[in-house]
């Protein structure tokens, strides 16, 4: 993996350290150089999809409710890319590339339950293929499911052609699953998608592409204390978190993460909860 297109992470306040991909396990950056997040354009017209079903719908409420989570929502006012919600609000978004050993997943779902939060999961669909009962016990648990790509490549560095099968298919995927194609598109190996990875998402029915803030650089396995200690010491409000949710390293960081966040008097949830 080349640097050319770092992945921004562990933001805290007025520092902003960079690291390397290592790991192909992990959700690493993309090979080449793509468009930075549009972090303060308007958000562009919704577009009808037949994996949609139709046009992408308006605003909705953050319940976080199953029926809620599989489906894309237009958020008017809201960028085409989104790195992180409203500073003003004292919420923070969950979310889990959905990836790697599926019993460390469902070990992670419970242990979230025992918390009482919900989150997005940003599911792979060869992952999903492997236990097609994790899409139902994610919504089921209340949380929101989203596309992280088909086979996990580096979208940015595909072909158009090769990029739109890795939405679609997930996409088609999530559908026969759970009767919807998820509430984001998140893109695989990258930070920021590419102006052509965004319309392609677009044109498959997801308004919005989720980025994040924060990011504990969990898939490389630097042990629970430190994946622990690089999300509290970077989140604020209005973050997103991204984790990997088959790691053993992070479940057993989880407990931490969600106590600490609790004390610094932050609300966890899911993206559309931070978002609404």
């Amino acid at each position: 993996m080349t640097t050319l297109h770092r992945r921004r992470v562990l933001t805290a306040g007025a520092g902003l350290a960079v690291f390397p991909s290592l790991l192909a396990t992990g959700c690493s950056p993309s090979s080449g150089k793509t468009a930075p997040a549009a972090s303060a354009s308007p958000t562009a017209p919704a577009t009808a999809s037949p994996l949609a079903g139709g046009a992408a719908q308006s605003a909705h409420p953050a319940s976080g409710s199953a029926a809620e989570g599989r489906s894309p929502r237009r958020l008017p006012g809201r960028p085409e890319q989104i790195e992180h919600g409203p500073r003003d609000r004292t919420r923070v978004a969950l979310t889990f590339d959905g990836n790697g050993e599926v019993r460390t997943a469902r070990a992670m779902l419970r242990t979230l339950a025992e918390h009482r939060v919900h989150a997005t999961v940003l599911a792979v669909g060869t992952w999903l293929g492997a236990d097609p009962g994790l899409a139902r016990a994610i919504l089921d648990g209340g949380h929101e499911l989203g596309n992280h790509t088909e086979h996990h490549r580096d979208i940015n560095a595909l072909s158009e052609a090769e990029a739109r099968a890795e939405i679609e298919d997930c996409a088609r995927r999530l559908r026969r699953l759970t009767g919807g194609i998820g509430a984001w598109f998140r893109p695989s190996r990258a930070h920021d998608a590419s102006t052509v990875v965004r319309g392609l998402a677009r044109k498959a029915g997801y308004p919005h592409v989720l980025s994040y803030d924060v990011d504990p650089l969990d898939y490389r396995d630097p042990g629970s204390a430190t994946v622990t200690r690089r999300v509290l010491d970077a989140a604020r409000p209005g973050g997103i978190i991204t984790l990997n949710m088959g790691r053993s390293g992070t479940l057993e960081a989880l407990p931490d993460i969600l106590d600490g966040l609790q004390r610094r008097g932050l609300d966890v949830g899911t993206a559309s909860a931070l978002l609404a």
